[in-house]
């Protein structure tokens, strides 16, 4: 699965692209599991790997993210990827994805995901899931 993921510099061939760190497949793994208009933040894939932090997550999601639903994996209080934020917006809205609407007073007036309900612990994905962490053990323990 490496050689989808990776991206920048590649000329087309695949023996040519450079070979995926075994973390960052870990994390791109956490970010495909994520169910559409649902959410992770950095540090809960970090917890969910049992390894690393929420840096070192977001730096993998930087450097080979782009083939993966990387708007899935968001920042803890909620706003949009600085530079990506019409992007994920438009994922966000096609996903269904909880949003709260920006005050007026808010810089762009750009939303922010509702984390309370958008949030996924990584559980069943169905009505009765409620997308909340802290509702029992994860399900990848």
């Amino acid at each position: 699965m490496s050689e989808d993921r990776t991206s920048g510099g590649s000329t087309g061939h695949a023996a040519e692209a450079p070979e995926l760190p075994v973390y960052a497949e870990r994390v791109l793994d956490v970010a495909d599991l994520i169910p559409p208009g649902r959410v992770m933040t950095y540090g809960d894939v970090a917890e969910w790997l049992g390894e690393g932090g929420p840096r070192q997550v977001g730096r993998v999601m930087a450097l080979y993210g782009a083939a993966a639903p990387w708007w899935r994996v968001v920042r803890s209080d909620g706003t949009l990827l600085p530079g990506h934020e019409l992007r994920a917006l438009d994922h966000y809205r096609e996903e269904g994805t909880p949003l709260r609407e920006a005050s007026r007073g808010a810089d762009g007036h750009l939303p922010r995901l509702d984390m309370r309900r958008a949030r996924w612990d990584g559980g069943a994905v169905g009505p009765d899931d409620g997308g909340r962490p802290g509702g029992g053990e994860k399900a990848h323990r």
